[in-house]
Protein backbone atom coordinates (compact mmCIF):
# COMPACT_ATOMS: atom_id res chain seq x y z
CA UNK A 1 0.00 0.00 0.00
CA UNK A 2 2.99 2.42 0.75
CA UNK A 3 4.37 2.27 -2.75
CA UNK A 4 0.96 2.26 -4.35
CA UNK A 5 0.51 5.77 -2.23
CA UNK A 6 3.96 6.72 -3.45
CA UNK A 7 3.49 6.25 -6.96
CA UNK A 8 0.26 7.98 -6.66
CA UNK A 9 2.28 11.06 -5.08
CA UNK A 10 4.88 11.52 -7.33
CA UNK A 11 1.81 11.40 -10.64
CA UNK A 12 0.01 14.10 -8.23
CA UNK A 13 3.23 16.26 -8.92
CA UNK A 14 3.33 16.18 -12.41
CA UNK A 15 0.05 16.73 -12.65
CA UNK A 16 -0.35 19.49 -10.19
CA UNK A 17 2.83 21.28 -11.41
CA UNK A 18 1.74 21.12 -15.04
CA UNK A 19 -2.05 22.23 -14.72
CA UNK A 20 -0.63 25.12 -12.56
CA UNK A 21 1.83 26.34 -14.90
CA UNK A 22 -0.84 25.88 -17.68
CA UNK A 23 -3.59 27.93 -15.77
CA UNK A 24 0.08 30.93 -15.32
CA UNK A 25 1.55 30.69 -18.51
CA UNK A 26 -0.51 33.04 -20.55
CA UNK A 27 -0.11 35.37 -18.06
CA UNK A 28 3.61 34.58 -17.72
CA UNK A 29 4.02 35.00 -21.71
CA UNK A 30 1.69 38.58 -21.95
CA UNK A 31 4.13 40.15 -19.06
CA UNK A 32 7.11 39.85 -21.50
CA UNK A 33 5.36 42.22 -23.69
CA UNK A 34 5.96 45.20 -21.16
CA UNK A 35 9.46 46.77 -20.27
CA UNK A 36 11.07 44.60 -17.55
CA UNK A 37 8.63 42.15 -17.70
CA UNK A 38 10.43 39.55 -16.53
CA UNK A 39 9.71 40.63 -12.93
CA UNK A 40 6.07 39.87 -13.64
CA UNK A 41 6.78 36.51 -14.66
CA UNK A 42 9.08 35.66 -11.44
CA UNK A 43 6.28 37.03 -9.19
CA UNK A 44 4.00 34.79 -10.91
CA UNK A 45 6.47 31.79 -10.83
CA UNK A 46 7.22 32.36 -6.78
CA UNK A 47 3.41 33.28 -5.75
CA UNK A 48 1.65 30.95 -7.96
CA UNK A 49 3.40 28.41 -9.64
CA UNK A 50 5.93 27.10 -6.90
CA UNK A 51 3.88 27.80 -4.20
CA UNK A 52 0.65 26.10 -5.18
CA UNK A 53 2.68 23.07 -6.18
CA UNK A 54 4.95 22.65 -3.28
CA UNK A 55 2.04 23.34 -0.78
CA UNK A 56 -0.49 21.09 -2.79
CA UNK A 57 2.28 18.02 -2.48
CA UNK A 58 2.31 18.67 1.15
CA UNK A 59 5.26 20.68 1.55
CA UNK A 60 6.11 23.79 3.43
CA UNK A 61 9.05 25.99 3.59
CA UNK A 62 11.05 28.08 6.40
CA UNK A 63 13.51 30.41 4.89
CA UNK A 64 16.89 31.20 6.84
CA UNK A 65 18.72 34.35 6.35
CA UNK A 66 22.10 34.61 8.08
CA UNK A 67 22.75 37.33 6.33
CA UNK A 68 21.13 40.44 4.78
CA UNK A 69 21.14 40.77 1.55
CA UNK A 70 21.03 43.78 -0.24
CA UNK A 71 17.74 44.62 -2.32
CA UNK A 72 19.64 46.29 -5.26
CA UNK A 73 22.48 44.43 -5.32
CA UNK A 74 22.75 41.84 -7.98
CA UNK A 75 23.96 38.04 -7.12
CA UNK A 76 24.43 34.81 -8.30
CA UNK A 77 22.73 32.74 -6.18
CA UNK A 78 24.12 28.79 -6.22
CA UNK A 79 22.58 25.91 -4.21
CA UNK A 80 23.07 21.66 -4.12
CA UNK A 81 20.62 20.00 -6.79
CA UNK A 82 19.07 17.22 -5.35
CA UNK A 83 15.53 17.32 -6.44
CA UNK A 84 13.48 17.92 -8.75
CA UNK A 85 11.63 20.54 -6.49
CA UNK A 86 14.58 22.55 -6.24
CA UNK A 87 13.67 24.61 -8.91
CA UNK A 88 10.19 25.37 -6.85
CA UNK A 89 12.32 25.42 -3.99
CA UNK A 90 14.75 28.59 -4.83
CA UNK A 91 11.75 30.73 -6.95
CA UNK A 92 9.80 30.67 -3.28
CA UNK A 93 12.78 31.34 -1.16
CA UNK A 94 14.54 33.96 -3.09
CA UNK A 95 13.14 37.78 -2.96
CA UNK A 96 15.42 38.72 -5.38
CA UNK A 97 14.15 38.14 -9.22
CA UNK A 98 16.82 35.80 -10.96
CA UNK A 99 17.03 33.99 -13.76
CA UNK A 100 18.19 30.51 -14.19
CA UNK A 101 21.06 29.37 -16.27
CA UNK A 102 20.01 26.10 -17.49
CA UNK A 103 19.81 23.29 -20.28
CA UNK A 104 19.09 24.25 -23.80
CA UNK A 105 17.49 20.26 -24.27
CA UNK A 106 14.35 21.84 -21.48
CA UNK A 107 13.51 24.41 -24.81
CA UNK A 108 11.84 20.76 -25.93
CA UNK A 109 9.05 20.26 -23.39
CA UNK A 110 6.01 21.15 -24.74
CA UNK A 111 4.64 24.77 -23.94
CA UNK A 112 7.54 25.26 -20.79
CA UNK A 113 9.98 24.80 -23.78
CA UNK A 114 8.89 27.58 -25.25
CA UNK A 115 8.34 30.11 -21.92
CA UNK A 116 11.47 28.92 -21.16
CA UNK A 117 13.94 30.11 -23.60
CA UNK A 118 12.73 33.62 -23.65
CA UNK A 119 12.92 33.38 -19.82
CA UNK A 120 16.36 31.64 -19.04
CA UNK A 121 19.99 31.44 -20.21
CA UNK A 122 20.24 28.62 -22.29
CA UNK A 123 23.55 26.52 -22.59
CA UNK A 124 24.81 23.77 -24.95
CA UNK A 125 27.49 22.73 -22.57
CA UNK A 126 28.95 20.39 -25.54
CA UNK A 127 29.44 23.56 -27.72
CA UNK A 128 32.23 26.39 -26.64
CA UNK A 129 30.30 28.95 -28.78
CA UNK A 130 27.39 28.33 -26.53
CA UNK A 131 28.73 28.01 -23.49
CA UNK A 132 30.90 31.70 -24.60
CA UNK A 133 27.74 33.06 -25.30
CA UNK A 134 26.29 32.93 -21.84
CA UNK A 135 28.24 35.89 -20.88
CA UNK A 136 26.80 37.97 -22.97
CA UNK A 137 23.09 36.87 -21.96
CA UNK A 138 24.15 37.05 -18.02
CA UNK A 139 25.28 40.76 -18.53
CA UNK A 140 21.90 41.52 -20.31
CA UNK A 141 19.95 40.30 -17.42
CA UNK A 142 22.51 42.05 -15.12
CA UNK A 143 21.67 45.22 -16.34
CA UNK A 144 17.88 44.99 -16.37
CA UNK A 145 18.25 44.18 -12.63
CA UNK A 146 17.87 40.45 -12.24
CA UNK A 147 20.11 38.14 -10.08
CA UNK A 148 21.60 35.01 -11.91
CA UNK A 149 21.34 31.33 -10.62
CA UNK A 150 23.14 28.20 -11.26
CA UNK A 151 22.96 24.87 -9.63
CA UNK A 152 26.68 23.98 -10.25
CA UNK A 153 26.86 20.47 -9.06
CA UNK A 154 28.01 17.78 -12.03
CA UNK A 155 26.67 14.37 -11.59
CA UNK A 156 23.97 15.44 -9.09
CA UNK A 157 21.82 12.32 -9.73
CA UNK A 158 24.18 10.15 -7.39
CA UNK A 159 22.03 9.64 -4.26
CA UNK A 160 24.98 8.49 -2.29
CA UNK A 161 27.04 11.58 -2.56
CA UNK A 162 26.19 13.98 0.10
CA UNK A 163 27.00 16.71 -2.34
CA UNK A 164 29.19 16.22 -6.38
CA UNK A 165 31.69 18.21 -7.61
CA UNK A 166 31.19 21.51 -8.83
CA UNK A 167 31.54 22.68 -12.25
CA UNK A 168 33.44 26.21 -12.75
CA UNK A 169 30.78 27.98 -15.12
CA UNK A 170 29.00 29.62 -12.22
CA UNK A 171 32.64 30.95 -10.74
CA UNK A 172 33.86 32.58 -13.67
CA UNK A 173 30.64 34.03 -14.66
CA UNK A 174 30.45 35.44 -11.36
CA UNK A 175 34.14 36.87 -11.44
CA UNK A 176 33.39 38.14 -15.07
CA UNK A 177 30.46 40.42 -13.80
CA UNK A 178 32.02 40.83 -10.25
CA UNK A 179 28.80 39.49 -8.52
CA UNK A 180 28.81 38.13 -4.91
CA UNK A 181 28.09 34.36 -4.42
CA UNK A 182 25.03 33.89 -2.51
CA UNK A 183 25.22 29.94 -1.69
CA UNK A 184 21.80 28.34 -0.26
CA UNK A 185 21.32 25.15 0.91
CA UNK A 186 18.68 22.51 0.68
CA UNK A 187 18.24 20.71 3.94
CA UNK A 188 15.53 18.48 3.42
CA UNK A 189 14.96 17.78 -0.53
CA UNK A 190 17.08 14.80 -0.69
CA UNK A 191 15.01 13.30 1.89
CA UNK A 192 11.67 14.74 0.98
CA UNK A 193 11.11 14.17 -2.82
CA UNK A 194 14.83 12.90 -3.97
CA UNK A 195 15.42 11.94 -8.04
CA UNK A 196 14.71 8.54 -7.25
CA UNK A 197 11.17 7.34 -6.70
CA UNK A 198 11.40 4.33 -4.20
CA UNK A 199 11.04 6.97 -0.84
CA UNK A 200 9.98 10.21 -0.13
CA UNK A 201 7.32 12.40 2.17
CA UNK A 202 5.75 15.51 2.10
CA UNK A 203 6.79 18.04 5.22
CA UNK A 204 8.96 20.85 5.91
CA UNK A 205 11.36 22.32 3.65
CA UNK A 206 14.56 24.46 5.37
CA UNK A 207 16.68 26.79 2.92
CA UNK A 208 19.36 28.29 4.65
CA UNK A 209 20.66 31.94 2.64
CA UNK A 210 24.47 31.99 3.39
CA UNK A 211 26.10 35.12 3.17
CA UNK A 212 27.63 36.09 0.27
CA UNK A 213 31.04 36.03 -0.92
CA UNK A 214 32.22 38.91 -2.74
CA UNK A 215 34.40 38.96 -5.83
CA UNK A 216 35.48 41.95 -6.58
CA UNK A 217 39.32 42.27 -7.83
CA UNK A 218 39.07 38.41 -8.65
CA UNK A 219 40.23 37.57 -11.78
CA UNK A 220 39.49 34.08 -13.75
CA UNK A 221 41.85 32.13 -12.07
CA UNK A 222 40.43 32.86 -8.82
CA UNK A 223 37.73 30.51 -9.82
CA UNK A 224 39.39 27.49 -8.66
CA UNK A 225 39.97 28.92 -5.66
CA UNK A 226 36.51 30.52 -5.17
CA UNK A 227 34.70 27.09 -6.33
CA UNK A 228 36.21 25.28 -3.45
CA UNK A 229 35.34 27.78 -0.91
CA UNK A 230 31.94 27.58 -2.08
CA UNK A 231 31.54 24.31 -2.26
CA UNK A 232 32.86 23.71 1.32
CA UNK A 233 30.34 26.39 2.79
CA UNK A 234 27.60 24.30 1.22
CA UNK A 235 28.78 21.08 1.99
CA UNK A 236 29.69 22.30 5.85
CA UNK A 237 25.80 23.60 6.02
CA UNK A 238 24.66 20.14 5.22
CA UNK A 239 27.04 17.62 7.53
CA UNK A 240 26.11 20.47 10.89
CA UNK A 241 22.47 20.22 10.09
CA UNK A 242 20.53 19.46 13.53
CA UNK A 243 18.36 17.25 11.67
CA UNK A 244 21.35 15.02 9.44
CA UNK A 245 18.42 15.23 6.84
CA UNK A 246 20.84 15.05 3.97
CA UNK A 247 22.85 12.97 5.84
CA UNK A 248 20.28 10.04 6.68
CA UNK A 249 18.42 10.28 2.98
CA UNK A 250 22.16 8.78 1.88
CA UNK A 251 21.46 6.01 4.59
CA UNK A 252 17.86 5.43 3.55
CA UNK A 253 18.54 5.10 0.22
CA UNK A 254 21.03 2.60 0.29
CA UNK A 255 19.06 0.64 2.67
CA UNK A 256 15.73 0.90 -0.05
CA UNK A 257 18.43 0.21 -3.23
CA UNK A 258 19.59 -3.21 -0.96
CA UNK A 259 15.80 -4.04 -0.53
Amino acid sequence: MRKLLLKIWRIWFYLLSGITFLVVSPLMAASLLFPKGYRYVFWLGKNIWARFTLLGMGFWVKTEFKTQLDPNQNYMFVANHSSFIDIMLMIWASKHPFVFVGKKELVKIPIFGSLYKRTAIMVDRTSSKSRYEVYKRAQEVLDKGYSVCIFPEKEYLDETVLLNSFKTGAFKIAIAHQLPICPMVFLDCKRKYPWGTSYGHPGLLRVSVLPPTATAGLKSEDALVLLQKTYDTIHTELLNDKKQAAVNAIKVWKRYNLN
